[in-house]
Parts: structure tokens; C-alpha cells; sequence
């Protein structure tokens, strides 16, 4: 009788270690399948684009928009193109010489158009950001204090030293508060407080602003050092993130290129005052507004890059709310661009991080981090000063790199997965598992 309490006992015990290991079991399951979520996968196709003709090379890379036709049109700097990679253009090698400023490339990688600056109207120091809206004309901005230099790989660019590989880089002025070399200072003049409008074939259509002109946040005629250009879905109405001299998103409109409404961080007046960086909480922007990138269910998302902050707003300036992220970044700051999923709700937003060499993944809706790919190197893949950022109709990310990255990378939209699958591959990552 003693032996049969004994293994009723052990049997009733087993039972209530196997009931009570299943709960655990199936709490551990409960928390796998919270994050378990489906998000979406991408590979760098490291063939995209195809060889340039001419003997053709991209200096840094600044701006990237995919058009109606779902062509990707590029914009680089020629200027940036050091010595020992324009040796063609003072006829000293065979190779190479600076491609012109603005490329379109098709789906598959094939180069369609190009053309840059031509007499007769102004251009760029230093060009920033393109658009192309949806009537096909192609939109450009600038960040250049300074005035223009000479032609990019010219004898007169590099007259020292023939052979010095590295490119000619901007030298702060005497005083200078920024860590991208130009101060907020609008008793000087500066000389990008332009955006340019062009037909498809580089025509030159129309201008907001004039070289040279800006008198700072509070002017209704010019930008200031404009560092990107997007449109409201469903008007004509042109967002500018406003930029390297100023501290603002101006709005314009389209076809009369005529000053609708501005606003500043958190919804404010914009303000000349020079502030330190690096601040989430800082009151207005700061060096630079780097991206102001419209939804399309009525909100716009401003990069404030060296506050390492994105703040959100309504259509007509109103602030939603903000979030900071990586705040411990120095350097050029963390948000550097943004580009949205293709699906109707835009689920997924990606955000360019040109400090930590990062695509970072987030749930618009929750405006929670999921993951991040990339990382700083120069293989496919791979990230040196990724800068700016487009999406096409098939979900497809289209990156620039700026200082010495030099190129355009396609990473190709392979479908939706668990977010596990790329976590256990260690293809992603994200700092939040396991916390």
C-alpha cells in the first residue's frame, strides 16, 4: 500500500511539473510570438546601377527620387571627385573624370539621361537633395555657404599637387559653431538660398529664392542652404527642409514658386538664433533640418539631424509629437533621411543614420524600432555617410552616400518574413531583444 501512495504521489507530481512546464512553456511561446512579427526583408544588389559610360565617376552622392515611371534619378557632386580620380579631365590618363550632376537610371540599372549645370541661370556650391514631382519636372537644392568654386577637376581645383588623392574639402570659417563647418550666421551672405525647377532633359523652368539673397528665418522670397525638396500628396504644394542656414521647413507653392507658410520645431516661429547641438530638447532646429518627408494620411516627418531627433507634424505645421533616436550620436547626428514602405498604410518607415552607418527599421504607426541593417564598411551592403533615401513602387530602398562613399546601392524588397528569421541569420539587428 506504501509503494502505491508513493507512485500516486510521484505520478501526481509529475503531472503538476508537466502541466505547470507547459504554462511556461507556452508563456515562452507567447513571448517569442510578441516579437515574432512579419517585417520586411531586403538584400543589396551589389550589380545596381550598371558601369557608368566615359569613363564616368560619382563623387559624393546627395540625393536620390524615383519618378512616376519608376526611374531612379541621381544627384551627385562633381566637385568632390578628388585628383587621382579626374585625371581624364586634364587629359593625364585615360581615367577618369566626374559623371555630370544628374543621372536617371531605369529599374534594371541602365543609365537613361543625364545633364548638370549649364549657363544662365544659378547653380548649386554645393547641390542637396532632388525630387522628381509628378508632373516630371526634377527639383534641386543647395547647401553651399560659400561661392562657386572651379571647374570640378580642373587644373585650377587641384594646382599644387596633381597626385593628391584626397578630395578638396570645406574649411570652416573663423568662429564656426557646426560640426558640418557652417555657422548659422545670417549677418553673411549665402550663397545656396535657392531651389531650381528643370524639365526631365536639365531645361531650366523656374527658381524660388535668388544666389545670395537669404535674410534668414523670417524671409518669404529665398531659402536657405534647402537640403531637400518633397510634395504634399494630392497638391502642388513644395516642402523644403530648410535647412543649413536656416532652422525651418518652408512650404512653396509648385507652379507660382510663391512662399506659403513655414514653421519651426515643435510647431514654433522659426528663429536665427544659433543654439548648441546635440540637444533632443532643444527649442527650435538645429544644423541641419535635414529631411521633411510627408505621409500620406496627413502627417510630415522632419529630421533634425544634430539633435538626433525626428519631430512630427500636420500638413499645416502643427506638432504631433517627436522621437529621439541614438541620442548619444555626435558627429552629423543620427536622422539623416526618410523614405516609407510602398503598401497603402506605409507600415514600415526607414530612416537613413549617416553617423551610425545604419538603415533603421521602425512601425510607423507605434514609431518603434524593429531593426536595423547595413553598418559602416564600403562592401554591398554596407554604409560610408549613407545620406539620402528613396523607395520604389515594387518596395525597393535606393541609398546615397556622401564624403567618400561616392555611390548609389539598390536593396532589392524580398518579401515579408518573421523578424526572427533575420535575427537568428544575424542579417538585422536590434538593441530592444532581449531587454
Amino acid at each position: 500500500m506504501r509503494r502505491n501512495i508513493f507512485a500516486g504521489a510521484g505520478a501526481l507530481v509529475l503531472t503538476l511539473l508537466l502541466i505547470t512546464g507547459s504554462m511556461f512553456l507556452n508563456q515562452e511561446q507567447t513571448v517569442v510570438h510578441a516579437q515574432d512579427i512579419m517585417v520586411p526583408k531586403f538584400e543589396a544588389d551589389p550589380y545596381w546601377p550598371k558601369p557608368l559610360p566615359n569613363n564616368w565617376v560619382l563623387g559624393s552622392t546627395i540625393g536620390v527620387s524615383v519618378d512616376s515611371h519608376g526611374n531612379i534619378w541621381v544627384l551627385h557632386r562633381p566637385g568632390t571627385v578628388a585628383a587621382m580620380e579626374s585625371l581624364l579631365t586634364r587629359q593625364l590618363a585615360d581615367c577618369c573624370t566626374a559623371a555630370p550632376d544628374v543621372l536617371e537610371f531605369n529599374a534594371a540599372g541602365d543609365l537613361l539621361r543625364y545633364w548638370g549645370k549649364a549657363p544662365g541661370h544659378d547653380w548649386p556650391t554645393m547641390n542637396h537633395g532632388i525630387t522628381v514631382d509628378k508632373y516630371g519636372n526634377v527639383w534641386i537644392g543647395g547647401g553651399g555657404k560659400g561661392q562657386p568654386g572651379p571647374p570640378p577637376g580642373s587644373v585650377a581645383q587641384f594646382p599644387a599637387n596633381l597626385l593628391n588623392p584626397t578630395p578638396p574639402t570645406y574649411v570652416p570659417p573663423p568662429g564656426s559653431t557646426s560640426p558640418h563647418g557652417a555657422k548659422h550666421s545670417h549677418s553673411n551672405v549665402y550663397h545656396d538660398s535657392f531651389i531650381l525647377k528643370f524639365s526631365e532633359d536639365g531645361k531650366f523652368l523656374g527658381e524660388i529664392g535668388r544666389a545670395n539673397a537669404s535674410t534668414g528665418d523670417a524671409d518669404t522670397k529665398d531659402v536657405r542652404g534647402a537640403t531637400q525638396i518633397r510634395f504634399i500628396p494630392g497638391t502642388d504644394e513644395l516642402l523644403a527642409a530648410d535647412g543649413y542656414g536656416n532652422h525651418r521647413v518652408s512650404v512653396w507653392d509648385g507652379k507660382t514658386l510663391k512662399f506659403i507658410r513655414m514653421f519651426g520645431a515643435y510647431g514654433h516661429t522659426p528663429s536665427d538664433a544659433d543654439l548648441p547641438v546635440y540637444n533632443p530638447n532643444s527649442p527650435q532646429f538645429g544644423d541641419a533640418v535635414h529631411c521633411a518627408v510627408p505621409s500620406n494620411d496627413g502627417y510630415i516627418y522632419v529630421c533634425d539631424r544634430t539633435n538626433d531627433r525626428i519631430q512630427i507634424f500636420k500638413y499645416d505645421g502643427t506638432y504631433v509629437k517627436q522621437v529621439v533616436m541614438e541620442p548619444n550620436t555626435r558627429g552629423g547626428g543620427s536622422p539623416w533621411a526618410i523614405a516609407f514602405s510602398n503598401d497603402p498604410q506605409q507600415k514600415f518607415m526607414y530612416i537613413a543614420d549617416g553617423a551610425n552607418e545604419k538603415i533603421h527599421v521602425f512601425d510607423r504607426a507605434s514609431m518603434k524600432e524593429l531593426y536595423w541593417f547595413g553598418g559602416g564598411g564600403r562592401q554591398p551592403g554596407q554604409f560610408y555617410g549613407v545620406h539620402s533615401m528613396t523607395t520604389d513602387s515594387h518596395g525597393n530602398i535606393f541609398t546615397g552616400e556622401t564624403y567618400h562613399g561616392q555611390r548609389v546601392q539598390k536593396f532589392v524588397f524580398k518579401g515579408m518574413v518573421p523578424l526572427s528569421t533575420l535575427l537568428n541569420a544575424h542579417h538585422v539587428g536590434n538593441s530592444e531583444i532581449g531587454k
